[in-house]
C-alpha cells in the first residue's frame, strides 16, 4: 500500500514535470525526435523532383498520366527510461542525491512523451534488472513510472550496464529511443553500447555530484565505495591531493565523452547542484540541428 508521504512525492513530480513541460519543453521534445518510421499517406500525381522509386505503376496505367505513392512520418515512438538503481546513485551532497535527481528529469522525459502520444517504458538496474514496466501510453502509466522510481529499494549494490543494455534488446524488438541514465560507475560495456545504439537510438544521460570532482578542506576524511564497501582514508588539507581528485574526474569524464563520440551516442552530463533544463534544452536542440 502506498504510503501518504511516496502519494505527496508522487504528486509533487507530477506538477512539476507537467509545469516543466508545457512551459518550458514544449515544442523541443517533437522536434528532437523522429518517429518510428514512415507511413503510407495518399497517391498523388508525380512532381518534378519526387522520388521516381514511389511511383505507383498501378495507378499511373490506369490514369496515363504519372503517380506517386506519398508518406508521413510516422510520429509515435517508445520511450524507454534506463535508469541506474545501484548504491553509488544514492550518494548526494546536497538537498538532492543522484537518484532524486534521475528520479526528476526521468518524470520530465516521460511526460514529453505521452504529451505527444508516445509510449513509456521503465527499466531500474543494478547488479541485474530490478523493475521492469513495459511500454504504454497514458498518464496513469506515467505516475505508475513514478512511482516506481520513488519508491525503489535496490536488492544489489553493483551497476552491470551491460547487462541492462542486453535485457533491452530482448525485451524491445522494434526501434525505441532510449535514455540511459545513470553514473556510468561501471566497466565492460563499450561493446554492448555500440551494439544497443544500432539497434536503438540510444542517448546517455550521466548524472553526478560536485563531490566526486572535487572535495573541500576537510582535514582527514573516510571515504567509502558504496557499490564495493571498500574504504580509504583521504587527507583532503592537501590542495596538491584535492587538485589530483579533481584532474582524475576530469580525466573520467573526457574518456566517457569520447567513447559516446566515437560510437555516436548522444550524451549529456547533469549533476545535483545545477538545473538539469539547460543541459537538457541543449540536448534537444542539438538533435534538432542533426535533423
Amino acid at each position: 500500500m502506498e504510503t501518504a508521504e511516496l502519494i505527496k512525492k508522487v504528486r509533487r513530480l507530477q506538477i512539476l514535470s507537467s509545469h516543466l513541460v508545457s512551459e518550458t519543453l514544449a515544442g523541443n521534445y517533437v522536434s528532437a525526435f523522429r518517429g518510428s518510421g514512415m507511413e503510407f499517406d495518399k497517391v498523388r500525381e508525380y512532381q518534378v523532383g519526387d522520388d521516381v522509386r514511389n511511383i505507383d505503376w498501378n495507378v499511373t496505367a490506369r490514369s496515363g498520366s504519372p503517380h506517386i505513392k506519398s508518406f508521413i512520418e510516422e510520429r509515435e515512438m517508445t520511450v524507454m527510461l534506463m535508469v541506474d538503481g545501484s548504491s553509488s546513485v544514492a550518494f548526494g551532497s546536497g538537498q538532492q542525491n543522484k537518484m532524486e535527481l534521475a528520479s526528476e528529469m526521468s518524470a520530465v522525459l516521460a511526460f514529453s512523451a505521452i504529451a505527444n502520444g508516445d509510449k513509456v517504458g521503465l527499466i531500474i538496474f543494478t547488479e541485474g534488472i530490478e523493475v521492469y514496466l513495459p511500454p504504454a501510453k497514458g498518464r496513469d502509466h506515467v505516475l505508475r513510472v513514478i512511482r516506481e522510481l520513488l519508491s525503489f529499494k535496490p536488492t544489489k549494490a553493483e551497476t552491470n550496464l551491460k547487462g541492462a543494455l542486453e535485457f533491452l534488446s530482448k525485451v524491445q524488438k522494434r526501434r525505441s529511443v532510449a535514455f540511459l541514465v545513470s553514473d556510468f560507475l561501471d566497466e565492460d560495456f563499450n561493446s554492448q553500447l555500440s551494439t544497443t545504439s544500432n539497434r536503438h537510438d540510444l542517448i546517455a544521460v550521466k548524472i553526478g555530484d560536485q563531490r566526486e570532482k572535487e572535495l573541500p578542506n576537510l582535514g582527514l576524511i573516510r571515504l567509502e565505495d558504496a557499490e564495493t564497501g571498500r574504504q580509504m582514508v583521504v587527507d583532503t588539507s592537501s590542495a596538491k591531493g584535492r587538485a589530483q581528485l579533481k584532474a582524475r574526474s576530469a580525466k573520467l569524464d573526457e574518456q566517457l565523452d569520447s567513447v559516446f563520440k566515437q560510437r555516436k551516442i548522444d550524451s549529456v552530463n547533469v549533476t545535483t547542484n545545477e538545473d538539469y533544463l539547460l543541459p537538457l534544452k541543449m540536448l534537444f536542440k542539438k538533435r534538432e540541428k542533426k535533423r
